[in-house]
């Protein structure tokens, strides 16, 4: 399941960031629904009332709250833990781990996965007994469900860390291979060959790799100038009412906004046209105008909310809204990036 963000409350006038994700909460008639638990850098936890870790972990023990579906089966136990590559289950108690790797997190501090890291340096500079032990208790504290991501190798998982916290003469995970010293200095090995450069990629793509990484969310606020747009470009330019010429069948527009109005005025046109128009018309101006595609460029992979009470829920990010022109532009992002990637024009790629 993604966790969300980022997200605040504002306590006292300071601002407290969060993340987000979909929980089941069990009705008064015993049938769960899926909601949003908070969970912020103080601690703090809402679904939706706001509790602390200790309340959580009661609701969980009672079933009240569950981090996934009750309603669908767990898949049937594979043959050997060794071979498998699902990842461990998510439990209770794992799901309590991975929200307080969440707040670390948010405040900045080491998470589990960062603890164990620093132990696998450790052991790697020198490997000795208790190092290896250490090594060993890092790593068994990080979420048992989150465990096969650490490493961010897709191949071997966290295969080099379950030998090496295996102790010699014991097969690995109860129906692996019997651990010989060999093995454990192959695991060693396997870390030494990671130089500095290749170790930190992995440590920071190893949670693109897992099922549930934070996706970032860009909001584009609905402003005004009265002295006029900015003359640096930023992510204001994003707006449909941004003043960017665009041509639609020979006809030029001042705006996206101007454009939209005029190709639909009068017309009682169904959703399905309405979006085609607006796809059009956003891919218009950022086709036309390199410039302004490189500002949407420069969003990366992040989901983009359209806010303001100018556009109506149809368009808009909000409780009541649909969001349509924040995924109408990621769309319009990708079609840009995947240009960008047969053509290489300098002026449609970010630096």
């Amino acid at each position: 399941m993604t966790w969300r963000g980022p997200m605040y409350r504002v306590v006292d006038g300071e601002r407290i960031d969060g993340v987000w994700r979909h929980v089941w909460r069990r009705g008064w008639s015993g049938s769960y629904y899926v909601e949003d638990l908070l969970v912020y850098a103080d601690g703090a936890i809402g679904s939706p009332e706001l509790t602390d870790m200790a309340g959580l972990k009661r609701q969980l023990a009672s079933g009240r709250i569950s981090p996934t579906d009750p309603t669908v089966h767990d898949l049937p136990a594979e043959p050997s833990k060794w071979r498998s590559r699902r990842s461990e289950p998510l439990t209770r108690e794992g799901f309590m781990s991975e929200i307080a790797d969440r707040i670390q997190t948010l405040n900045g501090r080491p998470t589990s996965a960062d603890r164990c890291w620093d132990a696998i340096r450790r052991y790697r500079d020198d490997p000795s007994e208790s190092h290896r032990l250490a090594l060993r208790e890092a790593y068994l504290k990080v979420p048992p469900h989150r465990r096969i991501y650490v490493l961010g190798d897709m191949d071997l998982q966290d295969r080099p860390l379950r030998v090496l916290s295996t102790d010699i003469g014991r097969p690995v995970d109860g129906d692996g291979p019997v651990v010989t010293a060999f093995m454990h200095q192959q695991t060693l090995d396997y870390f030494i060959r990671a130089d500095g450069s290749a170790t930190a990629e992995r440590l920071r793509y190893a949670d693109a790799d897992a099922d549930d990484p934070i996706v970032a969310t860009i909001t584009l606020n609905e402003q005004t100038y009265p002295q006029g747009w900015p003359e640096t470009l930023g992510l204001f330019v994003l707006r449909n009412e941004y003043p960017s010429t665009v041509v639609v069948d020979g006809q030029t527009h001042p705006s996206v906004d101007e454009a939209y109005t005029a190709l639909t005025h009068g017309l009682s046109q169904p959703s399905a046209v309405r979006l085609a128009v607006m796809t059009d018309l956003l891919r218009a101006k950022f086709t036309q105008h390199p410039d302004l595609a490189a500002v949407l460029l420069s969003t990366g992979e992040a989901r983009l909310s359209y806010t303001g009470s100018s556009a109506s829920p149809f368009w808009r990010d909000a409780p009541d809204g649909r969001n349509w022109l924040g995924r109408l532009l990621e769309l319009v992002r990708s079609e840009l990036f995947a240009r960008s990637l047969r053509e290489s024009p300098d002026d449609l790629v970010p630096s």
